[in-house]
């Protein structure tokens, strides 16, 4: 089985990562690193690159599309004409067509959910309804159909475990989900927005739409309504 994963400059490493290891686990998948050419990407730390194996021209389709998120490349990316034509055509062939975080927003400038549940990075939840979707922000995964989408970033390795279950079936996952050892026991409970105290949701939300805006292609590529809601969230933020 393939699983194409899109990578992008300024993409969120762990959003593409965090599946990869778990789908690499298994040793049964073909797995592609995909932009616009082969070569290494710079993620959104400025300081870790990732390797582009194929170039989007080579792959025509696969099993499984993910799409990985970005806190300042998102918008560019939804305004890629390339990127979403290449989308919708490999979208026709899959099992799954997938997003981490703010790819289901990638997702979205595509139309692949048009009138769809989805769910995104509780930063990106009030532009869903702008490409179509509808938002399920307390859900962690949303299928509808063949379309899966994850919530924030680590949510990615929870997308990938439910997908080898389906895939390959319960026992596989579980195998998968030891040898990573994800047995996950943070020290805060903090992980959402339902359970964060007041200050830390404010400070969060300032440091996400401060990222944002320091993007300045995001101003060329945004479409306007959605541009006056982000400028109304970094004021909110700001407070």
């Amino acid at each position: 089985m393939k699983l194409v994963i899109l990578v992008y400059p300024g993409m969120t490493a762990l959003d593409a990562i965090g599946p990869y290891e778990v789908f690499n686990a298994t040793r049964k998948f073909d797995i592609c690193f995909a932009w616009k050419a082969v070569g290494p990407i710079m993620a959104d730390s400025g300081v870790l690159a990732l390797g582009a194996t194929h170039a989007l021209d080579e792959i025509g389709a696969c099993d499984v599309l993910l799409v990985p998120g970005s806190a300042a490349e998102t918008l560019t990316i939804m305004a890629d004409q390339r990127v979403l034509e290449w989308l919708r055509q490999v979208h026709a062939t899959t099992r799954f067509t997938t997003s981490v975080c703010s790819g289901a927003l990638i997702l979205g400038a595509a139309g692949l959910l048009k009138g769809l549940p989805a769910t995104t990075h509780w930063a990106g939840i009030p532009y869903l309804k702008q490409v179509g979707a509808i938002a399920r922000p307390d859900d962690r995964i949303v299928r509808e159909d063949k379309i899966v989408t994850a919530a924030g970033v680590s949510a990615g390795i929870d997308l990938a475990l439910y997908l080898l279950a389906e895939l390959l079936g319960p026992e596989e996952a579980k195998i998968a989900q030891l040898m990573i050892e994800y047995d996950p026991q943070p020290p805060f409970d903090s992980g959402h927005m339902s359970k964060a105290e007041p200050e830390i949701a404010r400070q969060a939300r300032l440091a996400m739409t401060t990222t944002a805006a320091m993007n300045p292609r995001n101003l060329l590529s945004v479409p306007k309504m959605m541009l006056q809601r982000w400028r109304r969230a970094l004021r909110k933020a700001r407070k």
